[in-house]
């Protein structure tokens, strides 16, 4: 298990210069947004605009801030969201996965948004990600390897040590590794992410 604080996390530009992201992480590492097999991030959404296109990339976003974010989406689209012209993505609810070769603007409704952003690279790894909220006393265990972002704050025990997370950061399981929630209820982002078949 390793922790990573959003302390630590890198910030930088997004790929069109239209907004800011905190990388949580990214393999292999000291890759760049055009060599990365995966990457984790934050993203600041602080105006209406486009989003960067990513060929050859699978994305899951989910909202972490903010009252909601406005996905428009291209004309032509897969069966299962055809008619779906308009994603809106909202605290609490499901993430969102697309093509990153699509067209895509986004409008915040109500105010800036900060979301999570799971990349992966076609043909090299996959991914998906889940919204959970943990009780007081349970204990997550990892179906594959992976990341656990915190949106709200938590303290948690795992190998026996008690440990406090703010909210934003994140840590890295192995399959089969686990934690338990203490004290308040956590809500989090779990992401796994696998090598392609």
């Amino acid at each position: 298990m390793k922790i990573a604080r959003r302390a630590g996390h890198k910030r930088m530009a997004w790929k069109n210069g239209q907004g800011l992201t905190e990388e949580v992480a990214a393999f292999p590492a000291g890759s760049d947004v055009d060599s990365f097999d995966w990457r984790l991030s934050i993203a600041h959404v602080e105006a209406d605009g486009p989003f960067s296109v990513f060929a050859g990339v699978d994305r899951t976003i989910a909202l972490l801030d903010g009252a909601g974010l406005a996905l428009d989406l291209p004309e032509r689209l897969p069966e299962s969201l055809q008619g779906a012209r308009t994603v809106e993505l909202t605290q609490g609810g499901a993430p969102f996965a697309f093509s990153g070769d699509w067209t895509i603007s986004s409008r915040n409704l109500g105010g800036p948004t900060i979301d999570l952003n799971i990349m992966t690279r076609r043909g090299r790894c996959i991914h998906e990600m889940r919204r959970l909220t943990l009780a007081p006393g349970e204990t997550l265990t990892a179906p594959g390897a992976g990341w656990v972002v915190f949106n709200s704050p938590a303290t948690i025990e795992a190998d026996g040590q008690e440990l406090a997370i703010e909210r934003f950061d994140a840590i890295a399981l192995d399959a089969g590794e686990s934690f338990s929630n203490r004290n308040t209820e956590a809500k989090i982002l779990l992401v796994t992410i696998s090598p392609a078949a």
